[in-house]
């Protein structure tokens, strides 16, 4: 991982433009090729970003910009640019992070989303299985369903869920509405027990709340006659 801290300006040409003044910002180069831009005002959310693949290229800034020494051209396979100017430049180092063991749920939440897995159709009638653990640039999304009209599903399981969990599928959701090929995806925030802010974050943003029974579901693991 590559970290830059600089004073930028920042350009995104594509589907969209949008734009960012220049200041003071940390630039992510991570080993996936991914670029990030941050501010110092959020915990996690990039200003902007640029997802692989995609290829950086380094070369002079333009000779009217004359407070820039350096521009950043991030490139990806549908051309869109992520063009990066570069001025003073306070910090500028790379670090090897080695291979990340990944995250580690709990027993009951990776059991919770084994189980909802399997039986699918708990999130109504017509859902089908697409993958487990279905991989984005910034993480594995818990599951990936189809819902009865063949619309693509991302559903994030906690066992409490609370903002932060709905901030994460947020996340996964912008990414993979970026692929033409799963667009639109919407979002289920499945958990045992859902705060009322969160539910109330997940429903403004268009994303439905489910409250998982764990009981019942490992009820549905077997047809043998149960006593209790």
């Amino acid at each position: 991982m590559r970290l830059v801290i600089a004073d930028c300006q920042v350009d995104y040409i594509g589907r969209l433009t949008a734009h960012l003044p220049r200041a003071r910002r940390l630039l992510l180069i991570k080993s996936d090729g991914s670029v990030s831009v941050h501010a110092d005002d959020r915990a996690y959310k990039p200003l902007n970003w640029m997802s692989p693949p995609c290829w950086l290229s380094e070369g002079e800034a333009p000779d009217d910009v004359d407070w820039a020494g350096r521009l950043w051209v991030v490139t990806n396979k549908a051309g869109e640019e992520l063009r990066i100017t570069i001025g003073e430049v306070e910090h500028d180092s790379s670090h090897q992070l080695g291979q990340d063991p990944g995250l580690v749920k709990d027993g009951v939440e990776a059991h919770l989303q084994e189980l909802l897995a399997e039986h699918v159709t708990t999130l109504g009638d017509g859902y089908t299985l697409v993958r487990r653990e279905y991989m984005t640039a910034i993480g594995p999304v818990d599951l990936l369903v189809r819902d009865p009209h063949g619309s693509s599903v991302a559903v994030e399981i906690k066992r409490r869920g609370d903002i932060d969990g709905v901030e994460q599928l947020t996340r996964y959701l912008e990414l993979l509405n970026r692929d033409p090929l799963l667009a639109p995806v919407s979002g289920v925030f499945a958990a045992q027990q859902i705060k009322p802010q969160a539910r109330t974050l997940a429903e403004d943003r268009g994303i439905r709340c489910l409250t998982l029974d764990y009981d019942r579901l490992r009820g549905t693991e077997s047809t043998e006659f149960r006593l209790f």
